[in-house]
């Protein structure tokens, strides 16, 4: 996977920040904070998956599948652009 090393330090990045979140989760149950509040974190940290996951997946698709950037079947290159949109609203 050449591509995924090509942005290594960005990815790496996402991961850390998801680090971050978990430990907020877990001190805030250490903390017995209140439902809500833990929800809350939560919830930014399955956001901050899904943005990972998409990331890795519009990467796959365009490395691996097709890339509609390059693709000179104009029929092909609208089918992975689709995808790819398809991809980045199902994971948001």
């Amino acid at each position: 996977m050449a591509h995924t090393i090509k942005e290594k330090t960005k990815l790496l990045a996402r991961v850390r920040r998801i680090k971050g979140q978990a430990e907020a989760v877990e001190r805030a149950l250490e903390a017995e904070l209140g439902c809500a509040d833990v929800l809350m974190l939560v919830a930014s940290m399955r956001g901050a998956i899904n943005g990972l996951t998409a990331e890795l997946m519009e990467d796959h698709i365009r490395h691996h599948v097709v890339n509609p950037d390059a693709e000179p079947d104009a029929e092909r290159a609208r089918g992975a652009a689709e995808l790819i949109e398809v991809v980045r609203t199902y994971l948001k």
